[in-house]
């Protein structure tokens, strides 16, 4: 069975390059992780992070979620999402709203996931927004889903602007 990737491929998650290295060590992770040489990555990527490096658990927790599936690289999203990296936040968010290897919870999903946009995640701004606007996991209200789909388009988030323009347009026929 193929696992979902939420937003871990590897484009993805090479576009988190822009993230601050600290130490010699996370910036060979980010090099080789960023060459797709895994293998060589990890012994970078596990001395970054115990060195509290934010970038290094997040490519830690991908290297893990590709090789050994959600647990092991739950722990490492979330080290990094308390080091504020958006994405791992966004991760650990999208691992419990769907309920991969963790018990399916809307409030963890959406506290995760707030912090992703807070941090500045244009992903986790949209996804937001998304949920907002269908009433997913969260009671429906379109105003704050134009609230985060403007933030998301702030951030550069196409779609976003699309879906902001879409609910200004449509006006009160939803229910604002």
């Amino acid at each position: 069975m193929k696992k979902p990737l939420l937003c871990l491929t590897a484009v993805i998650c090479f576009s988190l390059l822009n993230i601050a290295c600290n130490n010699d060590e996370s910036t060979e992770c980010r090099n080789l992780f960023g060459a797709q040489q895994y293998s060589e990555a990890l012994p970078f990527c596990e001395k970054a992070c115990n060195q509290n490096s934010g970038d290094g658990c997040f490519f830690l927790g991908f290297l893990y979620y590709i090789d050994q599936g959600y647990q092991q690289a739950k722990t490492y999203f979330e080290k990094a999402c308390n080091l504020n990296v958006a994405d791992g936040c966004l991760n650990i968010g999208n691992y419990y709203y769907n309920g991969y290897g963790v018990r399916q919870d809307y409030q963890q999903a959406k506290t995760y996931i707030e912090k992703a946009c807070n941090l500045k995640s244009e992903r986790g701004c949209f996804n937001l927004g998304v949920r907002y606007e269908k009433g997913d996991g969260v009671k429906q209200n379109f105003q704050t889903a134009k609230e985060y789909y403007g933030k998301a388009c702030d951030l550069g988030h196409q779609l976003s602007c699309d879906e902001y323009r879409e609910l200004n347009e449509k006006g009160s026929d939803i229910g604002q």
